[in-house]
């Protein structure tokens, strides 16, 4: 996701290992929808994003950051879901999450906030999971069961999880709990395709393959994905009915 400080962080180990990455879509991407996933820190100084210039550059869904733990709003996620709306690029939201806070009550804060993208409109409500919050790996997929079960019982969808290989083989002890629900990968491996899925999974989502992409629109670098195609078309998937 979008340029979230803490995930930059987190994320060091992983572009380490990765090597080189590549700012141009790679080539499993030629043919599937392009997109992004964006915060506050694509909004440099206040600037906008020009969603009609990231459209017409062909990145056809954007996941926005909505909310952090308990208490953070993100303060261009109202501004940047409307302007997506307008510009017809499918469009979602996405938590980070804080597995030292209350699983229930950050499902129902993300939901206050965010319900109505993803109800009509946008795609299904992420779950970013990146932090262990202090919990041990046995306490740390009861929260994920426990926030999940929360999200979709509020919004009426199934969410999708976002994570990277390395933090759920070691945080997640690589369960397969999960694998039935769609699966949004950071690797950063400069290929075609990311590497070897974690916790059981047997297909991706969506992947995202930089986080140092630069696209007309956006006056920061920012998250570039990828769609497979894995949960049917785009447009019927993020309820974009009148997308291209």
């Amino acid at each position: 996701m979008p340029r979230n400080r803490r995930r930059s962080l987190s994320r060091a180990a992983v572009l380490a290992i990765a090597g080189a990455v590549t700012l141009a879509a790679p080539a499993v991407a030629v043919a599937a929808p392009q997109g992004v996933d964006v915060a506050s820190w694509q909004h440099p100084n206040g600037a906008p994003i020009n969603w009609g210039a990231v459209r017409g550059a062909g990145y056809e869904f954007g996941l926005v950051k909505a909310t952090e733990g308990l208490f953070y709003t993100n303060p261009y996620f109202a501004q940047d879901s409307i302007a997506m709306r307008i510009a017809g690029v499918a469009r979602g939201a996405y938590h980070y999450a804080d597995p030292s806070a209350s699983p229930e009550a950050q499902a129902a804060f993300f939901a206050a906030n965010a319900l109505a993208v993803n109800q009509i409109g946008g795609l299904p409500p992420v779950l970013d999971l990146e932090s262990t919050g202090g919990l041990a790996a046995p306490q740390l997929i009861d929260w994920t069961r426990r926030y999940l079960n929360a999200v979709q019982a509020l919004t009426g969808r199934q969410p999708i999880i976002y994570t990277y290989p390395n933090f759920w083989r070691t945080a997640m002890a690589n369960t397969s709990e999960f694998s039935n629900y769609p699966l949004w990968i950071a690797d950063y491996n400069g290929g075609n395709y990311p590497g070897a899925l974690p916790g059981g999974w047997k297909n991706w989502a969506f992947w995202q393959y930089t986080d140092s992409g630069r696209i007309p629109g956006v006056n920061a670098a920012i998250d570039l994905n990828v769609y497979s195609g894995a949960m049917g078309d785009l447009n019927m998937y993020a309820r974009n009915f009148f997308g291209s």
